[in-house]
Formats: C-alpha cells, structure tokens, sequence
C-alpha cells in the first residue's frame, strides 16, 4: 500500500527542524546583564555567584545588600535607586512634591469619602427606590441618577464644606496651624454633620462593642465609631423614605390586577398596564420635586 507524504507530515518536519535549530542555536551560549559579557579582567567580573547583576565598575550598589552598619552606610547602599521626598520647603509649607502625592492620595479615597462621609448614600438609595417604584428599569439611567445625588450632596454638604475650608484650610496657608492642628480642625465640622444625623443607640451598640465608656458628649466619639453609626442611621432613613415612595404604586399595581382579574384578562401582566398610570401620577403630583424635596429636608430636620 502506498503511503502520501500529505500536508500535516510536512508541518511536523518543519516545527521538528526549528525546534532543533532552537536547541543547537542556545547550546553552550551564556546570557550576563551587561553588555561586555567576556569578562577580561578580575575586576570586571559578572556577579554570577551572587544577587548582584552586572560587573563591578557597572553596577549601582556600592555595597552588598546587608552589608550597611550605619545610616550613612545605609544610605549610600543603593545609590541609583533612591527617591527622596521634601516636606519642607524652608518657609513653613507642604513641599510641592508631597503636595502632589497627598492631592493623588485624596483622589483615590475620594469616592469612599463622598460615599461614606456625606448625604449621598441617603440620596442614591432613595433615588433608586423611586426608579423601581415607577418600573422604569433604566429610566432615568445611572449615570442621571449618580448625578443628580454628586449635585444634590454638594447642596446638602456646602455648609460643611465651606467650615472646612474656613476653619482648616485658610489656617493652615497661612502657617497659623500645623499638619495635626488642620486635620482635627478639618475633622470637627464633618463630625458635627455625621452627628447630627447619627442616633444615640446606634452609637451606643458600636462604644459597647468597643468596650469604651461615652459620657454623651461628641468629642468623646471615637471616629471608627461615629462613621458605621452614620453609615447605618442613613441605610435606615433611606429606607424609610422608599418604602413611603413605594406606597402609592402598590396600590396602583393592586387595582390594576384586580381590574384585570375581574375581566378575565390573567394573562396580561398587570405591571405592562400599571405603568403608564404611575408614571402618570408621579407627573401629575410633580414627584421628582416632592421626592428631593423630601430627601433633602430630612437633613435640616
């Protein structure tokens, strides 16, 4: 029987003669980190036998790791790769470069700050409470909805805003308050808000938890205490405020069922006809103004 030399042969013989000039390509070759990898004298020798990497004329440690037994020592170890930072600048204030790593700093917590620390994790729960309510799905979408509580939170948080930069940083440009004195200063208006919208029973569960003694005063408050009793006092109160929202949609999802019900129609789904009506009336009764006027109030009451 005949055998054919097919096309699947002839690719096993091609990927079998590269691997083998592969192979006769990197046998005995010896690869270094510098470019003159022929050491020729006895002091320009590869550190093979080490952690080190290039010769010894090339290399940027000037001593072994370990090798420091002094901070000048210590400091001189790694001379090529050394980052200092300045945070003084002679005068009194913030070097520019720790100002640029502090502002990237904030940038990244930012969002868990404005999260955790303001209104807006009130005002985005009960705007989402009053999308499903109406069973618009994405109406409005997302993005409109965390807009509108970034503009709503920075209505509600002005005031406090405006106490931070008053009393922290307009100080603290002027040199009249240190890095500590600007960050408690800061810290004290934002508590005041937290507290104010915190209950007493829910600080009382976490100083408990803590084995702390609180004698009722703010300033005793620990802020790893104050910030969950906040953050559970604003899960409470947006629910609250969306279950009242949900309130006259359900009766109209429960006429509307009856209605169809009582003419037969149980195979239409009642929410496909109960839609239009609540959209509807929340026109009618100008619900987006009665709902951020509801929300928004329930920080100044």
């Amino acid at each position: 029987m005949k055998r054919y030399f097919s096309g699947y042969h002839l690719a096993k013989l091609i990927c079998l003669l590269m691997m083998a000039g592969i192979f006769y390509l990197s046998w005995g070759q010896t690869a270094y980190a510098v470019e003159d990898n022929r050491p020729d004298t006895v002091t320009d020798t590869p550190y093979r036998d080490s952690n080190l990497t290039g010769t010894e004329s090339e290399r940027t440690n000037v001593d072994p790791p370990g090798a420091s037994e002094s901070a000048e020592d210590l400091a001189e170890l790694n001379i090529a790769n050394t980052v200092t930072v300045t945070y003084n600048n002679g005068n009194g204030s913030v070097n520019g470069a720790l100002r640029i790593l502090i502002i990237l700093t904030l940038i990244a917590i930012a969002p868990s700050l404005i999260i955790m620390l303001t209104s807006f994790t009130r005002i985005i729960i009960v705007l989402h409470f009053t999308r499903q309510a109406l069973n618009t799905q994405t109406a409005p979408p997302n993005t409109v909805l965390i807009g509108i509580a970034l503009f709503l939170t920075f209505y509600v948080m002005q005031p406090t805003i405006a106490a931070v930069y008053t009393d922290a940083v307009v100080p603290f440009e002027a040199g009249e308050l240190t890095q500590e004195e600007a960050l408690t200063a800061a810290a004290a208006p934002i508590r005041q808000f937290m507290y104010a919208q915190t209950q007493k029973s829910d600080v009382n569960f976490f100083m408990d938890l803590s084995r702390t003694e609180w004698n009722g005063e703010l300033d005793d408050i620990p802020i790893s205490v104050l910030v969950p009793a906040f953050i559970i006092n604003e899960l409470r109160q947006a629910f609250i405020i969306g279950f009242l929202i949900y309130i006259p949609f359900i009766v109209i999802d429960m006429v509307v069922a009856s209605t169809l019900m009582s003419m037969g129609m149980m195979m239409l789904p009642p929410t496909t006809i109960s839609m239009p009506f609540k959209i509807l009336l929340f026109v009618l009764a100008d619900g987006w103004y009665l709902v951020i006027k509801g929300v928004v109030e329930t920080f100044y009451y």
